[in-house]
């Protein structure tokens, strides 16, 4: 993810109070957090309060922000990760939703759809038996495609030791996935 293209004045002007600032910061990265959290929680109804929630802390935050020279959404991914744990340690996960017949869908293959789902069910059960920083680092390297810099920052870590993570990260997804060998080449999208 690309820094916006004005976002050092944006932030000095939201700092200040700005609400078009602040709705520019908030549209610039409200998609990019939203997809994040969704990958960490169970429905998207959990993943858009979340989200709400981080962008209300952004702006009760904006005043104390501090520029260390790390990237401003790294600082949203970490409000983000904070709030993840805390929903998981208050113990508000596992609300299910029954499936509603009228439910739109755009997919014309049910067949399809339904294998989809379960296989991100699946990944995201996997994903959840994971350390709390192995999710962040896998959702932000290879769902988000942040570069290695990105999420250093947003995990206050070195480069290198992103990368070293990464590598342990993909194993202990493939193990939680059951996979073993050569057959966990597909995790970094080789055939």
């Amino acid at each position: 993810m690309q820094p916006l293209a004005n976002e050092t004045d944006l932030i000095q002007r939201a700092r200040a109070g700005d609400k078009s600032a602040v709705s520019s910061l908030y549209e610039g990265y409200v998609q990019a957090i939203f997809r994040y959290i969704s990958y960490r929680v169970e429905t998207d109804v959990i993943a858009e309060d979340l989200t709400a929630e981080v962008f209300l802390r952004m702006v009760r935050g904006m005043a104390a922000y501090q520029d260390t020279g790390a990237p401003f959404a790294a600082w949203l991914y970490r409000i983000a990760a904070n709030l993840i744990a805390d929903f998981y340690r208050q113990g508000r996960s596992r609300t299910e939703k029954p499936i509603s017949d009228d439910q739109p869908t755009d997919d014309t293959d049910p067949l399809n759809s339904l294998a989809r789902m379960e296989e991100q069910a699946k990944l995201r059960q996997a994903l959840q038996q994971l350390p709390a920083d192995y999710q962040t680092l896998l959702i932000m390297r290879f769902m988000q495609q942040l570069p290695h810099a990105q999420v250093a920052a947003a995990l206050d870590k070195s480069e290198a030791a992103i990368r070293v993570m990464q590598h342990r990260a993909l194993q202990a997804l493939a193990e939680a996935l059951g996979a073993s060998g050569k057959s966990r080449s597909y995790l970094r999208g080789q055939s």
